[in-house]
């Protein structure tokens, strides 16, 4: 568009200069002043038609601000986000351990702590808990820091794992009872550390007889309270 204005003045302008020359032209020449009317004409029926043929600029959809940090964006709920578990009671029915997921297994874990007289009882674990998945005070006020493992039957818990549970367990959180409880089985090795350094390991057999009622719980076994460490010197 401003293309073409400009050839309109060129134009406008040249036909003035045009009319001026040719009011003061001598008489006899008028060939050259008849050649410049002519190119002057052929600039603006160009610069018309250039006009025509100019596209026109494509408009631009209005794309929408984003929000600002006082307006409210809809968020979509996540599918398949499941509640926590409730933690199941026990009225003397036995409880399936190996229905419920890992977390479920905690809890299932920790109703058993509960009935059989424990307080204070919390479920920590997830990311960060450093093997403390379920934490309560004994019936006798001992500290009782418990690791659950549900595994399958095919895999026992190895040794590793309770290296890095004894590694956490009374140091960082306290334990005056630590037990390893799962639903698969032991290595030789873990049991030997865990004699070793006085946690108490509850296997898939030793689960089910707790939870019917048959055995004491784990924090009455001898093994629950090691012997402190003798002091140098």
């Amino acid at each position: 568009m401003v293309l073409a204005l400009g050839l309109v003045g060129v134009a406008v302008g040249g036909l003035a200069l045009l009319v001026r020359t040719v009011w003061h032209v001598p008489d006899g020449a008028f060939g050259p002043v008849l050649l410049l009317v002519m190119v002057v004409l052929a600039a603006v029926v160009a610069g018309r038609a250039a006009t025509r043929r100019a596209p026109g600029r494509a408009a631009i959809p209005a794309q929408a601000p984003p929000p600002g940090p006082d307006e409210v964006t809809a968020v979509l709920p996540v599918e398949g986000a499941a509640p926590a578990p409730p933690v199941p009671r026990l009225d003397g029915d036995s409880v399936d351990h190996e229905e419920v997921d890992a977390y479920g297994f905690e809890h299932t874990v920790a109703a058993l702590c509960v009935r059989d007289g424990c307080t204070r009882t919390e479920v920590s674990g997830g990311p960060g808990d450093l093997g403390a998945d379920v934490v309560a005070t004994a019936p006798d006020g001992r500290r009782l820091i418990v690791q659950c493992k549900q595994y399958a039957a095919d895999n026992p818990v190895g040794s590793q794992d309770l290296q890095r549970f004894g590694g956490t367990c009374f140091a960082v959180h306290g334990a005056e009872v630590a037990v390893v409880v799962t639903t698969s089985t032991f290595t030789a090795p873990a049991v030997e550390y865990a004699e070793t350094i006085g946690i108490v390991c509850v296997d898939g057999e030793a689960l089910a007889a707790w939870t019917d009622g048959r055995t004491p719980p784990p924090w009455e076994d001898p093994a629950a309270a090691p012997e402190p460490p003798d002091e140098a010197g």
